[in-house]
């Protein structure tokens, strides 16, 4: 048999930086249409835009947009896995600072409580509105995007039993219940906790959640996290 001669290193090298070239340019296409995406819904107050507003905007083709997105749902949906990653990114540099992982975790259920906190007069429909129908519609979805922050929520747990300061079990199943109480009681915040309608805290959050990890009620939890 006639061996197949190598690909000689410089047409290698040429193809390499050509497909580095193509994709840097993708990339930067792909984040035009999210960034104008992102300034109609600032602008809107809603998520009730056009294809064509966002290509327009970004002074891009429409030929350009289908080849990176099928349509205006994947590009919300984009846009909303793009936030909640910003979202752990911040929490993990925040967190990576502190030398008690007890401690580290608290900050990342105080940062994530404020961070799905509606702020007054700030509409949030990527949240409010698309992410409600996502979750009805396409859990798996919903729970593909959370992934960064449910790794993080993990770590952290991991961490903090390894120290000693919760018992051991199972921190991704302790992570999501945990995710899933901030963002709702944080979503929730309107509605009366009780008859004085007195709005849930971060502070409250946490000693609830510390109660759930430990097993052993948030008074006793405050003592072990001081």
């Amino acid at each position: 048999m006639t061996a197949v001669p190598e690909e000689p290193a410089w047409r290698q090298r040429a193809v390499e930086r050509s497909t580095r070239a193509a994709k840097l340019r993708a990339e930067q296409r792909v984040q035009r249409f999210l960034d104008s995406a992102q300034e109609l819904i600032a602008e809107k107050g809603t998520t009730d835009f056009t294809v064509q507003e966002v290509v327009d905007r970004s002074k891009q083709s429409l030929r350009s947009f289908y080849q990176h997105f099928d349509g205006k749902y994947e590009l919300l949906l984009a846009l909303f896995e793009d936030a909640l990653s910003t979202s752990a990114a911040e929490i993990r540099e925040a967190a990576s600072g502190m030398s008690d992982p007890l401690e580290s975790l608290r900050l990342a259920v105080d940062m994530l409580y404020r961070q799905s906190h509606p702020s007054p007069g700030v509409q949030r429909p990527l949240f409010s509105d698309f992410a409600l129908q996502l979750l009805v519609k396409h859990p798996a979805q919903v729970a593909t995007a959370h992934i960064p922050l449910l790794t993080l929520f993990t770590e952290l747990i991991e961490q903090a039993a390894e120290a000693g300061a919760i018992p051991a079990g199972r921190p991704r199943r302790q992570a999501s219940l945990v995710m899933q109480t901030i963002m709702f009681a944080a979503q929730a915040h309107g509605v009366p906790a009780d008859s004085h309608s007195h709005p849930v805290t971060a502070e409250e959050i946490w000693q609830f959640c510390l109660g759930g990890i430990s097993g052993v009620p948030a008074t006793a939890g405050r003592s072990a996290a001081g």
